[in-house]
């Protein structure tokens, strides 16, 4: 069984992606190479910058953990960033 993890991104312009992956490493490879498999969001806005990853367990648990962070605001994300926000804690 695999482990999913939840990864933010951070673009050329400040902002920040969220998404969920087996394998982060891979995943933000092919959001550097605007493939086809890259996020469209993320076309165009390198260089891009790997800021934060955290296992989560399985599929379901990320969905609803990168859901959450969605909904957090930039200073919440950035406090997550920092390590000073816990993710665990409002899962």
């Amino acid at each position: 069984m695999s482990v999913w993890s939840l990864y933010l991104i951070q673009c050329n312009n400040g902002s920040l992606y969220t998404g969920i992956t087996t394998d982060v490493e891979r995943r933000f490879k092919e959001h550097q190479s605007s493939s086809p498999k890259s996020a469209k969001y993320l076309r165009g806005k390198g260089p891009l910058t790997l800021v934060f990853r955290e296992e989560i367990g399985n599929r379901s648990e990320a969905s609803i953990a990168e859901a959450i962070v969605k909904k957090l605001s930039r200073t919440e994300k950035d406090n997550l960033i920092k390590g000073t926000f816990l993710l665990q804690a409002i899962l």
